[in-house]
């Protein structure tokens, strides 16, 4: 009877203890790192990514004999994505970057001091393993409306697609290593936006007064390099140049755009922004507000740096 009753004990015990080696068993494989199989050559085709950084700063004085403003607040924010595609001779380079930034002291008020929307297309068939037949499209703008300040007085200057630059251009993109490029077209369509009403009675911005768009036709070039150095520091640079054959082609447009990110812990870091403009069809300076000069704008911060 005993031996019976025994049996069934035995058989129970010896599933339980099965099923928990089992579970040990599944515990121990689930937890295990997946690394890639060696024999595994398969290639991404995309190449996505960017930078989050927002900076601001604050600063207040009482009775300070030293002067300055009583009350004043900057903050900047940058975004800049990227996305690469590249498979067999085909390559496909995409980046975004908006700007925007806002600045208010006692004695000036309220303004902005950062505002750029830019979106750039790049599509290659390779010739060579470092040259290739592409074609570009860039358009840039700014969402919020601009003003300038001469002689103190508040100037509205620029707005949403006032202006805005679409640039079309076939060429060729050498590409020495994957970090750097130079896009070269002889024979480039940029064609300026100025929608407000405003703005484009006055004629600014290289439009014929009342008209809203101007199309110029010239040799275009492109230079691009994208590098993080280390898990550190990491630089982007832009500089497109622009000859419009239809008038004065000697004189040159620019566009240089900047971006040096220094990380500091791991959500702190330190960027300086550096842009350089210069058209020949923005005539806002000199003496006499009818003259073209060269634009500078740099910014430096600390804050928030997010990398995705």
């Amino acid at each position: 009877m005993r031996k019976i009753i025994l049996l069934p004990l035995l058989l129970i015990s010896y599933c339980l203890y099965s099923q928990d080696a089992t579970v040990k068993k599944l515990k121990e494989n689930a937890e295990q790192s997946i690394k890639k199989d060696p024999a595994d050559t398969a290639i991404k085709t995309w190449k996505k990514g960017g930078i989050y950084s927002i900076n601001l700063s604050q600063g207040s004085l009482d009775n300070w004999a030293a002067g300055g403003d009583d009350f004043s607040l900057s903050i900047n924010s940058i975004l800049s994505m990227y996305a690469f595609y590249k498979k067999d001779r085909h390559s496909w380079d995409n980046t975004l970057d908006f700007n925007v930034g806002y600045v208010r002291t006692t004695s000036l008020g309220g303004r902005k001091n950062d505002d750029r929307l830019d979106f750039l297309s790049k599509y290659g068939y390779a010739l060579t393993s470092k040259l290739n037949v592409a074609g570009l499209f860039n358009f840039r703008s700014q969402l919020f409306k601009g003003y300038t300040y001469p002689g103190k007085v508040k100037t509205f200057s620029s707005a949403f697609l006032s202006p805005a630059y679409i640039l079309v251009s076939p060429g060729l993109d050498w590409k020495p290593f994957p970090e750097f490029s130079v896009f070269v077209s002889p024979a480039t369509m940029r064609i300026i936006i100025v929608k407000d009403d405003t703005l484009s009675a006055k004629g600014l911005y290289g439009v014929d007064p009342g008209e809203h768009i101007e199309t110029e036709v010239g040799a275009f070039m492109s230079i691009n390099y994208l590098k993080e150095f280390n898990k550190i520091v990491s630089y982007k640079g832009r500089l497109d140049l622009f000859s419009n054959y239809q008038e004065d082609p000697q004189n040159i447009d620019l566009y240089f755009t900047n971006i040096l990110n220094v990380k500091l812990s791991k959500v702190l870091s330190a960027t300086w922004s550096v842009d350089m403009i210069y058209d020949d069809d923005v005539k806002l300076f000199g003496p006499t507000g009818k003259g073209a000069r060269l634009q500078l704008k740099s910014l430096v911060g600390i804050g928030l740096l997010v990398k995705f």
